[in-house]
């Protein structure tokens, strides 16, 4: 079995890791107003590049100006964040790391207080976390033209010099909202089974490979299962196997939690990554995330199968776990941690306000 400390290669591209660890994408809320990377984020990424991450992931990054999800969130919506968005794939690069930009759109969970439109998704439903009432189901035009978006936003991110992109098809927004049968209750040709409610994310991938250069990175994080909004773990399985035919260069699984079963079957002894790694027999690479901590752990998912290791908390507490995890007894401190310790990771002060909403982060 291979070992989180040894270095990966994209089959398809050739483009080589240092290393399996992966910082995903996490919400920092560090961007300004007008959706640039600010100083304050730019530094919390890179000192993760120089903590010897292997692939540092942005912040979740909205596509067009009404997908935006909360405030303080960076864009790639528009020609004015190129220049930000270089400084920071420069730094990345010069750090010796690869660097994806993750995009999304918000869709029901784009809030209206923030971005002045009422919020669209596959279907009409309601927004409760957006706090609009409903959002509207989205025409096959305005589809379309948010898939020319996808396009757009990764042709910036090329022009900026980024690695590759992450598909954000994860944890409720847009794309999510499109594979779920409970978001997704279309009749027409964007909903129906799950090779229908597919083709949204699809088609993004299509626009996405047609306008990148061959040896730019793609992939896709999803959520196995999202019973809130009807993703179901034999659905993403299916999507899976449509993702490899697609051609994408990884699959990104957001477990949650690595080391609990599906919640769906509590009796199969597999644990979520196993599902997938077993089913899809080394086809592609998995990426997985879901409460990693120590090297033991970081080890465990790589024995279940995965062949780069996500992580998200522990690398806002420690900016050099990637630097550590080789150490087969490594275990670092747990939270809670001090607004001084998080100061000294590089978290700005609005990201540490933004820490104490996630119970017993921040002393």
């Amino acid at each position: 079995m291979a070992a989180p400390g040894d270095e990966f290669t994209f089959p398809r591209t050739g483009m080589s890791l240092r290393n399996r660890t992966v910082l995903a994408a996490m919400t920092n809320k560090q961007s300004n107003p007008d959706g640039t990377l600010s100083d304050a984020e730019i530094n919390w990424l890179l000192r993760r590049a120089e903590g010897d991450f292997g692939i540092i992931t942005t912040a979740a990054s909205h596509v067009t100006a009404g997908g935006q999800g909360w405030a303080g969130e960076m864009g790639v919506w528009g020609d004015h964040q190129i220049p930000g968005l270089t400084r920071l794939a420069k730094g990345i690069r010069e750090r010796g790391a690869l660097s994806l930009a993750q995009i999304f759109h918000g869709g029901m969970r784009a809030p209206e207080d923030l971005t002045g439109q009422q919020p669209v998704s596959a279907s009409e439903n309601p927004c409760t976390e957006a706090h609009c009432g409903h959002s509207r189901g989205l025409s096959s035009e305005e589809i379309q033209g948010l898939i020319k978006s996808f396009g757009d936003a990764a042709v910036r991110c090329v022009e900026a010099g980024f690695d590759g992109v992450e598909l954000h098809g994860a944890h409720g927004y847009l794309i999510c909202q499109f594979l779920g049968e409970g978001t997704n209750r279309r009749e027409d040709e964007w909903g129906g089974d799950i090779e229908s409610r597919a083709r949204f994310l699809l088609r993004i991938i299509e626009e996405v490979k047609s306008r990148v250069p061959d040896d730019f990175l793609i992939g896709v994080r999803i959520s196995p299962e999202y019973p809130k909004i009807g993703v179901r773990i034999e659905d993403s399985l299916t999507l899976s196997e449509l993702l490899v035919e697609s051609g994408i260069d990884f699959l990104h699984i957001s477990c949650w939690d690595c080391f609990i079963p599906s919640s769906e079957y509590p009796d199969d002894p597999r644990m979520i990554t196993e599902w997938f790694t077993e089913f899809l027999s080394s086809r592609i690479p998995i990426i997985s995330t879901g409460a990693i901590w120590d090297s033991s752990d970081a080890q465990a998912v790589m024995d279940q199968g995965a062949d780069l290791i996500g992580v998200a908390r522990v690398g806002i507490a420690h900016a050099d776990w990637a630097a550590q995890v080789s150490n087969p007894d490594y275990t670092p401190a747990r939270p809670p941690f001090t607004a001084e310790h998080l100061a000294v990771q590089a978290l700005s002060e609005p990201f540490i306000e933004y820490m104490r909403n996630w119970k017993g982060f921040v002393e």
